[in-house]
């Protein structure tokens, strides 16, 4: 106990000398730092240039925490920009894809108006109001019916090649079977071989061909158009082109593009002539001069 208490006697003074000392410091320099003299005014630049630099490894922390929000602000601004062009770039896309829309769109329509057909057909544009396709039925109905003229039977195409065949007319709409449905037989010419054949539907977009005259005149990629047999179709409307499939059987790609049907162009087709006297189709009856005509005539001269 002693000893602790003539420890604190001995430091007692020396801390409150010390403290005295520093306070008297630090008014000094507190006055000499007010005093408006150029000789002072030496002194403290002097001063600063002695003792500022060295302080460099103390403010080096501080120097560094600030260089660290520095970087975290600009962080989060180049976040924001992240987020603001990830933003831009979904409604480019959105943008982008209406515009292959409309383009296409426009293509079809354009398409519409410029298809070089027979002259003698005429047409009417329908919109395709919905997809009826199933598993066992292939076909779409569109927004024109007997009101605009439409009649049973009548070939329908897109912008580029045949599609189907009205199959149910209505007041206001009307069913088109599609070359695809099991249903559908068209009879089709392969050029430039001439070859006859049946595109029968199978539900796939690729129909087969049947009832070939001659494959080995037939090469993949060779156009398939309609023959026109049977009054089914007008001639010479595009089908689309032969493919092989894995099993080296002969198909059609089918030109129409069946994945975006929006619009769909109903042909006119001229009715064939009935014929109800097939008899009339032979040449007149003509006169023979056989044995009784001519035992006719010599008994007239008799």
């Amino acid at each position: 106990m002693a000893k602790d208490r003539n420890s604190e006697d001995y430091f007692g003074p020396i801390r409150r000398l010390l403290v005295g000392v520093l306070i008297l410091a630090l008014m000094g320099l507190f006055l000499i730092w007010r005093i408006d003299s150029p000789r002072v005014e030496r002194f403290r630049a002097a001063a600063i240039d002695k003792i500022v630099p060295s302080f460099d490894w103390a403010m080096a922390p501080i120097t560094g925490i600030a260089n660290l929000i520095s970087d975290f602000q600009s962080y989060q601004q180049l976040s924001e920009q992240n987020q603001d062009l990830r933003r831009e770039l979904q409604q480019m896309k959105a943008w982008k894809e209406a515009a292959l829309q409309l383009e296409q769109e426009n293509a079809k329509l354009l398409g519409l108006n410029n298809v070089s057909l027979d002259p003698q057909l005429t047409y009417v544009t329908g919109v395709v109001i919905t997809d009826s396709g199933s598993p066992f039925r292939q076909s779409v109905l569109i927004n024109v019916g007997s009101r605009d003229g439409i009649i049973d039977g009548w070939p329908t195409m897109d912008g580029i090649g045949l599609v189907g065949r009205i199959a149910g007319v209505g007041q206001e709409t009307s069913r088109v079977m599609l070359l695809t449905d099991t249903s559908s037989r068209i009879p089709v010419t392969i050029q430039p071989s001439g070859q006859k054949a049946i595109l029968a539907g199978d539900n796939t977009l690729t129909p087969p061909l049947e009832f070939l005259e001659d494959t080995s005149l037939i090469r993949p990629g060779d156009r398939v158009v309609s023959s026109g047999d049977g009054g089914v179709f007008p001639a010479d409307l595009l089908v689309g082109q032969v493919a092989l499939d894995n099993n080296r059987r002969l198909r059609v790609r089918l030109a129409a593009d069946y994945q975006r049907l929006e619009f769909l162009r109903v042909l006119r087709a001229q009715p064939h002539e009935e014929i109800n006297d097939p008899g009339s189709l032979l040449t007149p009856e003509t006169e023979f001069f056989g044995p009784a005509a001519l035992t006719s005539l010599g008994g007239t001269d008799g």
